[in-house]
């Protein structure tokens, strides 16, 4: 299965007070009062007026972003960071081949990045989204890295994503799914033997 990543992580209460009158804005909780905005065209368009252009040919470092960041976005983003730390981050991966980038702005400049990395044989806290998500203030805690302690593994692409924010899901959603499948299959391992079940549970 893939995974596609393009959007801003900030701080919740910032990224709320920047997109609150945008149509095209949803917001996805994450763990630790971040939030991530997934960057769609009608975003964009919404936010700087034009379509979005995207790279055509090979990324790399000199061009580490499929989505081309013209002067009016990244100015834009530059200017929500006056509030807080924001990053860009963008990931494509399929069948264990792929990239990653980020770039983050903090009082309204670039404070580190962009950088890429398509190898990623270095330690996963020197992976591009992982020292982005640091930078803007992501505490380690039980995952195994930043990129999981927030929770940008729960969704694989920006449908996802919006459909996590529309839903008003948290960045737990998931890890509570399996916490109460745990507890209906260990209740059920528990009940007593006998007959079958019977009244609500249908007659075997």
């Amino acid at each position: 299965m893939g995974y596609q990543l393009s959007a801003v992580v900030a701080d919740v209460e910032l990224l709320r007070e920047r997109t609150v009158d945008l149509d095209h804005a949803v917001l996805a909780a994450l763990r630790q009062d971040f939030a991530l905005l997934p960057v769609t065209p009608q975003l964009v368009e919404e936010l700087t007026g034009a379509l979005p252009d995207f790279v055509a040919g090979d990324l790399g470092p000199d061009r580490p972003f499929e989505l081309v960041l013209s002067p009016a976005l990244a100015g834009l983003f530059a200017g929500w960071s006056r509030l807080g730390p924001v990053a860009y981050l963008e990931a494509e991966f399929s069948g264990g081949v792929g990239h990653q980038a980020a770039v983050v702005w903090l009082a309204g400049a670039v404070s580190w990045g962009p950088r890429f990395d398509a190898v990623l044989d270095a330690p996963r806290e020197q992976w591009p989204v992982n020292a982005a998500l640091v930078r803007i203030g992501a505490e380690p805690g039980p995952w195994i890295d930043p990129f999981a302690e927030l929770g940008l593994h729960l969704e694989r692409n920006t449908d996802g994503w919006l459909a996590h924010g529309r839903r008003g899901l948290s960045a737990d959603y998931w890890d509570e799914l399996a916490e109460e499948w745990e507890i209906r299959e260990s209740a059920a391992r528990q009940q007593p033997g006998g007959p079958g079940p019977v009244g609500d549970w249908g007659i075997p």
